[in-house]
């Protein structure tokens, strides 16, 4: 790490480092609030009806975190001893699949490639009957995180959610980087938003509110889901606080992410010119994965030796490592990025 006295470190190991703007410090501070729990928050309530309108959805719920967005969305759609269906690397299925021991629901992760799934393999999940388990709910992810910010197209939400309509079952969007997959695609996020019944969008990544997220859905579904956050002890009484900065996020927010997405290209091209000791995917959105299996060093010794350079980064995988560009990051830190990655690669082969 670098020494009290020295620069800040260039922090890339994710979008949720991002801290809120002046402007959603004087929201918060004038904010109008209730108890969430008993007869409603105004500031709340805003936030839910403005991002649910944002969506096409009748009605929206605030809630702690999108994991629990997630989870409610689940269980709130399906039923004990049905299936959900969704990408085999999605993050729902790799790090939030532990929902899955509250809800006595089956996580099925379906084969894909840049975090679409397959669709003949997701015909045949959504084949019922028999030994099969029903199928009440797929789930996709745009961006999708393990998939290095990868855009899902819009032709391709469209077939699964058919396909899953056909068969019976609801279409849930993990939409935690909706707005990041929204401005790599140059579309409003209800367009998105209209390939699913319900969406969730994370307020706390690149759109820097401080915390929570938005479930947004048809209106009885997300009744259902009101009362379930009761149960998951997720009602925060005065929210409002917290949800005046998601609406500031939201309405402002949105527009300067393709900065972030610029500056996680050049910093790929820049990895990418110390091939081939090094390699970086070539980002849609403001993800950038860095394969090191060629470097000789393994990613235990690439985040100590990056840190004590004065860049953060995070492992992801056996030899790979993931950095997340966010507001916080001008084009001076991402040169300082690739120059932190040269200067460990320099050293390491003294």
């Amino acid at each position: 790490m670098t020494s009290p006295d020295s620069a800040p470190a260039v922090d890339l190991r994710s979008d949720t480092v991002t801290r809120p703007t002046e402007a959603m410090y004087e929201r918060m501070r004038s904010a109008p609030v209730g108890d969430d729990g008993l007869d409603g928050d105004p500031s709340v309530r805003e936030l839910e009806a403005h991002v649910a309108q944002r969506l096409g959805k009748q009605a929206g719920l605030f809630v702690p975190s999108c994991t629990m967005a997630n989870l409610l969305a689940v269980l709130a759609q399906a039923q004990r001893n049905e299936q959900v269906a969704l990408e085999a690397t999605a993050h729902m299925y790799t790090s939030e699949r532990g929902a899955a021991t509250f809800t006595g629901l089956f996580y099925l992760g379906v084969a894909g490639a840049g975090g679409a799934m397959d669709l003949g393999a997701l015909q045949e999940a959504l084949q019922g009957g028999g030994h099969r388990l029903k199928t009440a709910l797929v789930a996709m992810e745009t961006s999708h995180n393990n998939a290095g910010g990868a855009v899902l197209p819009l032709d391709h939400m469209q077939a699964v959610h058919g396909m899953a309509q056909a068969a019976g079952a609801a279409v849930h969007l993990d939409g935690a980087r909706l707005f990041n997959a929204a401005a790599a695609l140059g579309v409003d996020p209800g367009e998105i938003a209209r390939h699913a019944d319900t969406v969730s969008l994370c307020l706390s990544k690149g759109l820097s509110a401080p915390v929570g997220a938005v479930l947004a859905g048809a209106r009885p579904v997300m009744e259902r889901a009101r009362g379930l956050r009761r149960m998951l002890g997720g009602t925060q009484r005065q929210a409002g606080i917290m949800a005046a900065a998601g609406l500031e996020a939201v309405r402002t927010m949105g527009g300067r992410l393709a900065e972030d997405h610029a500056r996680a290209r050049r910093l790929s091209d820049g990895v990418n010119r110390l091939a081939p000791a090094l390699s970086a995917s070539v980002p849609q959105t403001n993800i950038v994965q860095v394969e090191t299996a060629a470097s000789g060093m393994d990613n235990a010794q690439w985040t100590a030796a990056l840190a004590a350079a004065g860049l953060l980064v995070r492992p992801w995988g056996r030899t790979r490592l993931r950095c997340v560009t966010h507001r916080h990051i001008g084009d001076a830190d991402i040169d300082a990025a690739v120059g932190a990655f040269a200067a460990v690669l320099k050293a390491h082969r003294r």
